[in-house]
């Protein structure tokens, strides 16, 4: 098959290629994965993460950066409660300023309703929300893609519920305790650490994942209750969320003109005509959301061949000219730093059996 003979993919772009999120779990994974004689680091670098950037505070990080790092380092590791062991070593002082303004809050119930209402802040890489149900206070924690790796989900979930019950033993104390933990996955082969852990029942194979606590443990007062504090903290952290709203639309924006384009990719020039800005002041713009229009344009290519790889049909010349490469030489080299493998292994994997001869 050749070009012209390939479907086009539909345009767009999705949540997965923005870098978007504070690297904090990543952090923690890396220290964590150490620990356990595993160095992280090239894994980083693979990703485009250097030791340098993961130092940066102005860092933020795509979820196909994140995943792709947390994938790793479960293979490395062989520890299947990775996930665990990363929500464990946190702090509420890697969240910055949301970490103070929750130490800052009334109690447990206001810190954990604090904590939804401005995780992008946070790092999260799941999805939060809490409220009454079943007589006590729960806090839930969603995918944000249900179709996402399913090794990378259990880490994802159980890191969320650890670390939330982490840092309230951290801030009300250490005899803080769940009422239930329900994870909606279902139960691994050993699950011996959870019950230590947590302290109560824990389920698995609900429909949603979360930890429910008791009414008097959500009116636990926090150590450093300070209202003046609180409020100042949160008129900041509203600057922050309206701050992040603008730079994630710019980033969707220019993803979304990048990928529309292929296998034209748009110049610089280009883009900031489109933007009625200046090059100069284009560039400063995405230094502000901590990437840059050529890390953009990578990620929508990889995108794009990510998802061509997933069909049977396409030869790599056809998905090297879709993509926006000048030949099949170029995709090569890209797929072996994206992924550390060559495109016929990666489609292998991809497809889950034999793929055909490639291009």
């Amino acid at each position: 098959m050749h070009v012209e003979d390939v479907p086009p993919v539909p345009a767009g772009t999705s949540r997965s290629t923005s870098a978007t999120i504070q690297p904090n779990i990543l952090r923690y994974l890396t220290s964590v994965a150490f620990e356990r004689g595993v160095d992280l680091r090239p894994h980083l670098e693979q990703v485009g993460l250097s030791e340098a950037l993961m130092r940066s505070a102005a860092l933020r990080v795509s979820y196909r950066q994140g995943s792709a790092v947390i994938r790793r380092a479960l293979e490395l590791t062989g520890d299947e409660h990775l996930g665990m062991k990363v929500g464990a070593a946190q702090h509420l002082t890697a969240w910055g300023l949301l970490g103070f303004a929750l130490m800052a809050a009334e109690n447990l119930r206001q810190a954990a309703e604090t904590g939804v209402t401005y995780q992008n802040l946070s790092g999260a890489m799941v999805v939060w929300s809490a409220g009454e149900e079943d007589g006590g206070f729960a806090i839930r924690a969603d995918l944000p893609d249900p179709a996402m790796d399913p090794g990378v989900a259990v880490f994802l979930v159980e890191e969320a519920l650890t670390s939330a019950v982490t840092l309230a033993r951290l801030t009300v104390g250490p005899e803080f305790g769940p009422r239930v933990v329900e994870f909606a996955f279902p139960a691994p082969a050993h699950s011996d650490p959870y019950g230590p852990f947590f302290g109560c029942p824990v389920r698995f194979g609900v429909p949603v994942s979360r930890v429910v606590i008791e009414p008097v443990w959500a009116r636990a007062p926090m150590p450093g209750r300070d209202p003046v504090t609180f409020a100042s903290a949160l008129e900041t952290l509203d600057e922050q969320m309206a701050s992040r709203r603008h730079h994630q639309e710019l980033l969707e924006v220019m993803e979304i003109s990048i990928a529309q384009s292929l296998p034209v990719v748009p110049s610089f020039a280009e883009q900031a005509r489109r933007h009625a800005a200046s090059e100069r002041t284009l560039r400063r713009r995405l230094a502000d959301c901590g990437t840059t229009y050529e890390a953009l344009v990578d990620g929508v290519r990889r995108e794009r061949v990510e998802q061509l790889l997933r069909r049977p049909e396409p030869t790599l010349r056809d998905i090297a000219h879709q993509a926006g490469f000048s030949d099949e030489r170029t995709l090569r080299r890209a797929v072996r730093r994206w992924h550390g493998t060559s495109s016929r292994r990666l489609r292998e994997e991809m497809l889950g059996a034999e793929g055909p001869a490639l291009g």
